[in-house]
Formats: C-alpha cells, sequence, structure tokens
C-alpha cells in the first residue's frame, strides 16, 4: 500500500527510482552520462526535502545549473516534457498523499519557471 511522503527517506527512494529512470531515458537520459552522482543525489535530496518541507538544507542555484546545461545541450519543450513525466509517474508510483501532490505541483511549477528564465526552451 502506498504512503505519503513524511520525511527524508521517502525523497531518497523518489529521487533514486526518478534518477534510475532518467539515466535510461531515450529523451534526457544522455544529459546525465557525466553526471558526479554521489555529489549530485545528495543535493537532490536537500532540493527536495527543504521544497516538501522547508528545512533550509538547501542553497544551491538551480536555474544557474541549468542556464550551463542549457548551453551545452539546448533545453527543449520535449526535455522539459519527459523530466515532468518521468517525474510526475515516479511519485505517482510510489507515493500517495497530500505531500506527493505537492511534490507534483512543485515539480511543474520548478520546470515552468525554468523555462522561462531560460528563455522559453524553444
Amino acid at each position: 500500500m502506498k504512503t505519503d511522503i513524511i520525511g527524508k527517506k521517502e525523497i531518497e527512494v523518489l529521487i533514486d527510482t526518478f534518477y534510475d529512470k532518467v539515466k535510461s531515458d531515450p529523451v534526457i537520459g544522455f544529459m546525465f552520462a557525466h553526471v558526479n552522482w554521489e555529489h549530485h543525489l545528495p543535493v537532490m535530496y536537500s532540493f527536495w526535502e527543504n521544497t516538501l518541507f522547508y528545512t533550509g538544507g538547501y542553497t544551491g542555484n538551480p536555474l544557474k545549473v541549468h542556464q550551463a546545461l542549457d548551453r551545452k545541450t539546448h533545453l527543449t519543450p520535449e526535455h522539459f516534457k519527459e523530466w515532468q513525466d518521468l517525474f510526475i509517474s515516479t511519485v505517482d508510483e510510489l507515493f500517495t498523499g497530500e505531500k506527493a501532490e505537492l511534490a507534483k505541483q512543485r515539480a511543474l511549477s520548478i520546470s515552468t519557471v525554468m523555462q522561462i528564465k531560460l528563455g522559453g526552451a524553444s
């Protein structure tokens, strides 16, 4: 039976499962071929823990990271849509409840804002 996201343990399961899908995804997987996962995953755990529980544990700049990525690999609406679909389907696969819904809403908001800030990613 699925439960809600209640803390860091669930966030780690969500993020690990999501990135396992991303790595082999035909649309966006190539962007993650050279990621240092030992560094990236803890950053993502902190990001999502702060996003859902306001822990204050994340201090990075996601826009700056994605601007650098966009300069290397032009990010398109298709890339963002694939990321959204993978993230939302992973949440739905693993969790149900208020925080799970919030995670999906925040993912859509973050993706939309990122596209706008990157000049429409077209």
